[in-house]
């Protein structure tokens, strides 16, 4: 009798399993990365060059979790996709000066928009004004089509990009730039993908005008280049955010693109829900 229940318990367990694998929740994380924390990459994290205004965003955006989870170390080599104002290249660059090496993919330094030349301008100061801190990473140039050598072929251990797919939906670019992502990894290499997440109830407008973008379309994107999905996180999550703002995304902090009009509200509310996710270029 007890050799019946138990085999009854083990075919149940495995059709529970099976059920949990072909809907895909085997691959959620929802909870905070239970790895510890790198003590030098937290000392980045803390450090004195980072102001205040960047350190104070720290809440919603979790670098020490996020790159922990997405599995970070020091010795890498790393390519952070259009760094922007360099939130992130503030900690990744001085993390990887002594062991890894960082490379920069900034905008088409060729082009004529003033936003992106001051964007290279300011990318371009920040990491050669202080080398004692940023050490000398490599900044490359993203413009696709023609211009997407981001780093040397097959050279990465892992790709990063904070918050540009909308980008590169309302630019039609976004086959172009996750290819260029794949080219630049080793086989084995991670992709790590957080972006403004749009409701999956939602039909996704496919240039992405409110800067939200579903979890089933960019793993879609990402899937089209080659790269396998790993698994996806809750680390960035912001239940608050109803994504349903007059200005999108932008309405939210930082941006707070209506001014004074609901400012608290919008305060309140934080910066927007993001997905986390973790891709790998198949070994070969």
């Amino acid at each position: 009798m007890k050799k019946t229940v138990r085999s009854r318990f083990l075919r149940v367990s495995v059709l529970v399993w099976g059920a949990l694998c072909l809907s895909g929740d085997v691959f959620a994380d929802h909870h905070a990365t239970t790895d510890a924390v790198d003590p030098a990459l937290q000392s980045v994290i803390d450090g004195d060059h980072r102001s205040p205004e960047h350190r104070a965003r720290d809440q919603y955006r979790h670098p020490a979790e996020t790159l922990t989870w997405l599995g970070l170390n020091s010795r890498m080599t790393v390519v952070e996709i259009t760094p922007g104002r360099g939130w992130y290249t503030e900690i990744l660059a001085p993390y990887l000066k002594d062991n890894g090496i960082f490379y920069a993919a900034g905008y088409d330094k060729e082009s004529d928009r003033e936003y992106m030349k001051n964007l290279n301008k300011m990318l371009d100061e920040k990491l050669t004004s202080n080398p004692d801190v940023y050490g000398t990473p490599t900044i490359t140039e993203l413009a696709p089509p023609n211009r997407t050598a981001i780093a040397p072929e097959g050279s990465a251990d892992m790709v990063l990009t904070f918050r540009n797919v909308h980008n590169w939906m309302s630019a039609g670019t976004t086959d172009s730039v996750f290819s260029a992502m794949y080219a630049a990894l080793k086989p084995g290499g991670i992709l790590g993908v957080i972006e403004h997440r749009g409701a999956a109830s939602q039909r996704q407008d496919p240039h992405a005008r409110s800067g939200y973008v579903t979890e089933e379309g960019t793993i879609q994107i990402a899937e089209k280049a080659g790269f396998k999905f790993v698994k996806k996180s809750e680390l960035n999550a912001n239940s608050k955010d109803t994504r349903d703002h007059p200005k999108g995304v932008w309405t939210l902090p930082p941006r707070l693109r209506l001014g004074e009009e609901d400012k608290e509200k919008y305060l309140s509310i934080g910066e927007s829900d993001r997905m986390t996710l973790k891709f790998m270029k198949p070994a070969e």
